[in-house]
């Protein structure tokens, strides 16, 4: 069921980076689905006058980040941060978030969050291509997500024996191991998922509404 976006006085306006890798379209619907104007762009003007700001991906994180570079979206992204815009990563754009990965050592990340991305556990399938079960905290953006499934496509993700890592952990699932689903940073607005909320049917929407919420809110005590 869609939800009711009625007697909301005004949606916050969200921008979609748009640096040419993958199906980025998939989270603006989303987002525009739950009410909010999502466009999807590459311009910094744009960008600095969002009230949020998304971050997809999907691929390697190598070629990832070296779109962003192509782009000067990897710039943008980090200016996204100083301005203190919410901003939410997806999959991939979760990883690139983090310092670096294993997937391509010498590749230096965003550093949005403390600690690396590492491999899955030798013991289980890679990728994790499945639906799987989340144990949230009780962070906004994870509000009523705990026990609910979610859907991941993915072959590496934060590295939970890192303390570092798991101290901006707000939700996890079990793969051969604790697997970090959902990260927030303790001081900025800065979020980050590696399931796709996107595919997740009414618990991505969830998820997806909380981080609209936390834009409106953002938005709101921009202007007191």
């Amino acid at each position: 069921m869609k939800p009711d976006t009625t007697n909301v006085a005004s949606e916050p306006r969200l921008a979609v980076l748009d640096y040419g890798i993958g199906n980025l379209r998939s989270a603006q619907k989303a987002l525009e689905y739950l009410g909010a104007e999502a466009q999807l762009t590459a311009d910094p003007d744009v960008i600095e006058q969002a009230d949020g700001v998304v971050l997809p991906g999907v691929g390697a994180f190598g070629a990832s980040i070296e779109a962003l570079h192509r782009t000067g979206l990897f710039e943008a992204a980090i200016e996204v941060a100083e301005r203190q815009q919410p901003f939410l990563g997806i999959c991939v754009g979760m990883q690139m978030m983090y310092e670096g990965s294993d997937e391509s050592p010498e590749t230096v990340g965003l550093g949005l969050l403390p600690g690396r991305v590492t491999w899955l556990s030798e013991s289980v399938k890679r990728p994790q291509m499945q639906w799987n079960q989340l144990s949230c905290t009780d962070h906004q953006l994870v509000k009523g997500l705990d026990g609910e499934w979610v859907y991941f496509v993915h072959s590496l993700s934060p590295d939970s024996s890192d303390p570092q890592v798991m101290e901006n952990a707000i939700a996890t699932a079990n793969y051969g191991g604790t697997v970090v689903a959902a990260s927030a940073s303790k001081t900025q607005p800065i979020y980050a998922t590696q399931f796709h909320p996107e595919k997740s049917a009414k618990s991505g929407l969830a998820l997806l509404a909380n981080f609209i919420d936390s834009c409106r809110q953002e938005h709101a005590n921009s202007e007191v």
